[in-house]
């Protein structure tokens, strides 16, 4: 039976496992945010990193890539992989892929998605909503051993623009982000 993952943040450009295809496309009524907190990639657990999950929104569309592993041996190593690399988000769901935006139907069904959920008894490292600027402040500072986790907000923005769409909760955090970068290296001038 084939295997379906549904990548939305740094699985868009950087899987980490065998896949026979990558196919872009959205999920239906979810959006991206950087609500979860990284304390194992792009942060630490004195000073966590912020990284995307989903929340539910109706008539909103999250784009991403989904990855198509047929072989049982390659669909073990690829579970092995995200269960270690997704270990801070606690829930799974089995959700419809489209890859044309007036689709009713889907191209994909059952395909999986790693998600942070907002229970702090289940999550213990989410974040939750605060001001884009708070969240830029936040990016800015942190780093983990996957390094900055402005480069995390960069390469995700960087991936959307490469399969054509612009998300604007990434785009206004990256130029915040930005903003702050040329801020604090003019007052240190």
């Amino acid at each position: 039976m084939v295997m379906w993952v549904f990548g939305y943040g740094s699985l868009i450009w950087k899987a980490g496992f065998n896949f026979d295809e990558r196919v872009v496309g959205f999920i239906k009524d979810y959006r991206r945010v950087f609500y979860q907190g990284s304390t194992d990639h792009r942060g630490t657990p004195d000073f966590p990193g912020r990284t995307v999950t989903l929340e539910p929104a109706e008539g909103e569309v999250c784009w991403g890539a989904a990855y198509k592993i047929s072989k049982k041996e390659d669909q073990e190593i690829a579970l092995e992989h995200l269960e270690v690399r997704e270990k801070q988000y606690d829930k799974k769901a089995y959700l419809d892929f489209f890859t044309e935006p007036t689709a009713t139907t889907p191209a994909l069904s059952g395909v999986m998605v790693y998600i942070a959920s907002p229970d702090k008894k289940r999550n213990v490292n989410y974040l939750g909503p605060a001001s884009i600027e708070d969240i830029a402040r936040q990016i800015v500072e942190a780093k983990g051993p996957s390094g900055p986790n402005r480069e995390y907000l960069f390469k995700l923005e960087e991936a959307l623009l490469q399969i054509g769409y612009k998300d604007k909760h990434v785009l206004d955090l990256a130029n915040e982000v930005r903003r702050i970068i040329s801020e604090r290296e003019l007052t240190a001038l």
